[in-house]
């Protein structure tokens, strides 16, 4: 029997044998297949990215946790074995197919992606994806090569925070893998680790409680833990809203005898979490906030929160404004507004903030009782009592790196400022903004390359006048107060920090001695016309290349190797350049070494003289000693005594140890 048309035109359907149904709660939003591995990935509204064997579709073979919104795209790179997700919040993720754990987090916030997504695409060739929403943007992949077997790390992913508890002596170091390390300080042995301290999402921020016992995380999950110092057992979980808005800073404050958490961060709120002794609910909600905090409060994310007992509190948001607040009433004590940038472009924010707090304690109103980060690099003192205003401006790094590291001694004498490319500088800050605006920057005291990416934690340890600092580059450290390095958490050779002789100092950590950054300065280097060095900076293809060209410089000849300005030069040389031998331009009184000497003395370079050596006979040759008229026998007669008298020498030599063996 014939069929009609109409019936030919629709499809035929197709066998239950031969199909695969996969069943996911609440639907999936995006897939990924990829022939090559065989793999099909789902992402959906429960923000899970499952994977699957295409024929096996009763449960999938990994689960990938970690998004905040649904996922709206995902993609199987064969090439990379790495699955690139996207959720509805703009937050780009890369997850290894092997481990099935998350190798990088872009938020919309760092990668400057904004408005409604349209389209997500990931293009293989040049290792990048591409997305469409408000504007076009191109993210490009960039592989970080292994970390060299002879450098030392003390997390195997970047280092976010890092503190200091005075009660066990500890230090406790936390990383984006949400992995917390707890060392000791005396030694830099490790103690104990945390694994997984906030799931799948990173660690921001850490604090301790007043006895030290306690320890509480935020993390990008939106939540607070607070765990058990010595078990490592999480005893409450403190989360303010549903949206898990993430959590960029909290400290732990008493106020008239009531103990509190608080915390800031993207819901752009001060939440305030009150520690009750005998509460044993696992949950804790957050105080309601003030009111002047819904009237008058952040309008952006809030980065930094900042304590001064008995009462007063700073916070700073992304906009760069600054905020201090009575805790005892929740009123707002002033507004801070820092000066608009001058071509340092759209990034105001603010994210560190340290209290002068021998001077804010005495409500002194003619000084500066706050510093402040800023655009381009900047510091900024402010003053907060009889009309709240800046009194002063300056940038420490010469190459205007962003600061992201304060600290100030307790007596407010000395100001540690660490930045984004690794150096750490001391200034003096004694009389700095005592007696109102300041026009010029505080004196430098010393300064040194403490790590080769961003600090990300500074901290003063006043008892032992140690400084402890944390970077990007996964490295924790300690440092004596004049920079002398004493060693990283997770070496080898453990250290005893009452004894300067088991320090590594005077040696700096391998990375940076070889950084090019690192290079001290030095005539040559630096001027232009006398050296003949000439720097460049030009892009090609998009790269941008330094480029340092250097001349070579004609030196008058000079009369002989022995003569006296070659021993002049070689005294003048062997004091100044024994530190750089050492791997360190760091004295405790010198200027910043990446400061040009003012030398009165000739270069190193140019001290270099030339010689001609006479040429000597071809091996196999008897040599003719006709020319110089002297007997064979009589030379190989002293040249054997020579040899017995330095062999009967060798014990007592302080060098035996690099003679020869005869």
């Amino acid at each position: 029997m014939g069929r009609s048309p109409a019936s030919l035109a629709l499809p035929r359907r197709r066998a239950a044998c031969d199909r695969t149904v996969f069943r996911i709660h609440k639907g999936v939003k995006a897939f990924s297949f990829c022939r090559r591995k065989n793999l099909l990935v789902t992402g959906g509204v429960d923000r899970i990215i499952r994977v699957w064997n295409p024929y096996l579709p009763g449960k999938p073979t990994g689960m990938l946790r970690g998004h905040m919104a649904p996922v709206v795209y995902v993609h199987v790179s064969s090439e990379e074995n790495k699955v690139f997700s996207m959720s509805a919040d703009n937050s780009v993720k890369i997850w290894d197919l092997e481990t099935h754990g998350c190798c990088f987090t872009a938020s919309s916030k760092a990668s400057g992606i904004k408005g409604e997504l349209a389209a997500c695409l990931y293009l293989s060739g040049p290792r990048a994806l591409c997305v469409a929403t408000d504007a076009l943007a191109l993210l490009h992949l960039k592989v970080g090569s292994d970390p060299e077997p002879h450098l030392v790390r003390s997390h195997q992913e970047p280092v976010v925070c890092c503190r200091y508890n005075p009660a066990f002596r500890h230090v406790v170091s936390c990383c984006e893998a949400s992995v917390v390390k707890v060392w000791d300080f005396e030694t830099g042995r490790q103690v104990s680790e945390f694994i997984g301290t906030h799931g799948n999402a990173g660690v921001t921020c850490l604090t301790f409680d007043s006895s030290g016992r306690r320890l509480v995380t935020g993390g990008r999950d939106g939540c607070l833990k607070m765990w058990s110092y010595n078990s490592g057992h999480c005893l409450h979980t403190l989360r303010h809203d549903e949206n898990r808005s993430e959590v960029c800073d909290c400290t732990y404050m008493e106020v008239n005898q009531n103990r509190c958490v608080i915390a800031v961060g993207w819901d752009r709120r001060i939440n305030v979490y009150f520690d009750i002794p005998g509460d044993f609910h696992h949950f804790w909600k957050p105080q309601p906030h003030w009111q002047d905090d819904l009237n008058h409060g952040h309008k952006e994310d809030i980065l930094c929160v900042a304590q001064c007992p008995p009462f007063l509190l700073a916070t700073s948001s992304y906009d760069g404004e600054i905020i201090v607040w009575n805790v005892v009433s929740g009123h707002m004590y002033c507004k801070l507004n820092p000066p608009s940038p001058v071509d340092e472009g759209p990034d105001r924010s603010v994210s560190r903030l340290a209290f002068l707090k021998t001077r804010a304690t005495k409500l002194d109103s003619a000084a500066a009782s706050l510093i402040s980060n800023g655009p381009g690099g900047s510091v900024a003192f402010w003053k907060l009592f009889s009309g709240a205003g800046l009194l002063a401006n300056f940038t420490p790094s010469r190459g205007k790196a962003p600061v992201s590291g304060i600290t100030v001694t307790a007596g407010d004498t000395l100001a540690y400022l660490a930045d984004q490319q690794g150096f750490v500088h001391v200034c003096d800050i004694r009389e700095y903004g005592l007696r109102g605006p300041e026009l010029q920057a505080p004196n430098t005291v010393t300064s040194w390359r403490a790590h080769v990416s961003m600090v990300t934690s500074l901290e003063l340890i006043e008892g032992d006048n140690i400084l402890l600092s944390s970077s990007l580059d996964s490295t924790v450290r300690l440092w004596s107060k004049d920079g002398a390095y004493i060693g990283t958490f997770g070496q080898n050779h453990p250290w005893d920090v009452f004894t300067p002789a088991s320090w590594s100092h005077p040696r700096v950590p391998f990375e940076v001695l070889t950084d090019p950054q690192s290079m001290p300065t030095h005539l040559v280097l630096e001027t232009d016309v006398a050296a003949g060095c000439s720097g460049g900076r030009q892009e090609q293809g998009g790269v941008m290349e330094e480029k340092v060209l250097f001349e070579t410089e004609k030196t008058p000849p000079l009369r002989s190797l022995e003569g006296p300005v070659v021993e002049a030069e070689a005294k003048e040389d062997k004091s100044r350049w024994s530190a750089l031998c050492c791997g360190r331009l760091l004295p405790a009184r010198r200027r910043p070494h990446w400061k040009m000497p003012e030398l009165k003395w000739p270069s190193i370079y140019q001290g270099l003289r030339c010689h001609e050596v006479a040429c000597v006979s071809a091996p196999g040759e008897k040599p003719d000693l006709s020319i110089i008229g002297a007997d064979a026998f009589t030379i190989s007669f002293h040249s054997q005594e020579r040899e017995a008298e330095l062999l009967g020498r060798k014990e007592l030599s302080p060098w035996s140890s690099f003679l020869p063996e005869c």
